[in-house]
């Protein structure tokens, strides 16, 4: 385990301050509680209990972002990964005992490669991504290879029975279903685009994910060249929800916006996402709530730049996300944990 300062400056948590992380009009949250300070910290998810949360940052120490976790109050941070590569998507499975993410550092140990933005805003789909469950008693871990190409955006039944991720294998960014032993592999979507986020109910009957409808054959075209590169511009993603075998696909949003990070909240009813909807300029996200039947879209945070990754425990009372608010730095993102009111 790599022992750094970023460990001795995150064990400083705070008392929760509401007039430096709430905005009046966030009705939803109480309570609010920053967890991480400093760096780029992000995609944190809970554990079945709602103890612990597993996440990715950045830090001076590392080459890139790597896998932590933490208690739910921000104690005990513990880096999970090599400290080498570049990270990604942190999950916890049944019983905590292990955990699945993925990495590149089993083809190069140096940090990735940044996207070329002369394309404008595109995100890099590495296809050295590839996935790992790892013991957190002893450190091993095993690869699940599943072909060649990017393969990440796992995320694990609360049952233990089954995965779910994103990955180019077939030529397209699609979202594929398997045991956690790598078995049973079932192509899920098959639309041209980027179907991508995936994210099991707790109850692990949906599946809620974004996708960009292409439209016409100029978008068609414009997303090939882009992938050709591992590259993907991710500016008009809508919310969807299919059942946990791939049929009864719907469209839940649409919005015209980049709307992703989608999670049911435990009543199945509704969906919490992140979309810079509302915003000409395209720079502001927030978290919004939609219910399932595509009604009731609601805003959740109004605090200014970034709030994203929402998601709530299995009893419905504690929300994670990521934001930057109160960042010590401009566009500095940390984790942060709030009461979830009705």
């Amino acid at each position: 385990m790599l022992i750094t300062a970023y460990f001795a400056a995150q064990q400083m948590i705070g008392a929760p301050n509401d007039d430096l992380l709430k905005n009046p009009k966030e009705t939803h949250l109480a309570n609010i509680r920053q967890l991480t300070f400093g760096g780029q910290n992000a995609e944190a998810y809970w554990n079945e209990a709602g103890t612990k949360l597993i996440y990715q940052s950045t830090q001076p120490d590392w080459p890139d972002e790597q896998i932590l976790i933490m208690n739910a109050d921000g104690s005990n941070k513990r880096l999970i990964s090599t400290g080498k590569g570049r990270c990604t998507c942190g999950y916890f499975l049944k019983g905590d005992r292990r955990v699945i993410y993925s990495s590149t550092d089993w083809a190069d140990p140096g940090p990735a490669p940044k996207p070329d933005m002369s394309h404008g805003y595109v995100w890099m789909v590495n296809p050295n991504y590839h996935q790992f469950i790892q013991d957190l008693s002893t450190g091993e871990r095993k690869m699940l290879d599943f072909g060649k190409g990017y393969a990440a955006e796992t995320t694990v039944a609360p049952n233990g029975k089954f995965l779910v991720f994103t990955s180019t294998r077939d030529g397209d960014l699609e979202i594929y279903r398997a045991n956690l032993d790598g078995s049973n592999l079932k192509r899920l979507t098959r639309e041209v685009g980027y179907d991508g986020g995936p994210f099991i109910s707790w109850d692990g009957k949906k599946i809620v994910y974004r996708r960009d409808a292409l439209e016409t054959e100029q978008e068609r075209q414009d997303y090939a060249s882009l992938l050709a590169m591992n590259l993907v511009r991710p500016t008009k993603l809508e919310i969807w929800l299919m059942n946990a075998d791939g049929s009864g696909k719907r469209q839940i949003t649409h919005l015209g916006a980049a709307s992703f990070a989608p999670f049911l909240l435990p009543d199945g009813k509704r969906i919490i996402f992140s979309s810079n909807y509302g915003d000409p300029k395209g720079r502001e996200f927030d978290l919004w709530m939609i219910g399932v039947d595509g009604k009731g879209l609601t805003r959740i945070t109004f605090t200014p730049e970034f709030d994203g990754f929402p998601m709530i425990t299995r009893d419905g009372k504690k929300l994670v996300w990521a934001s930057n608010r109160n960042g010590r730095q401009p566009h500095e993102t940390n984790i942060f944990v709030a009461d979830w009111k009705e």
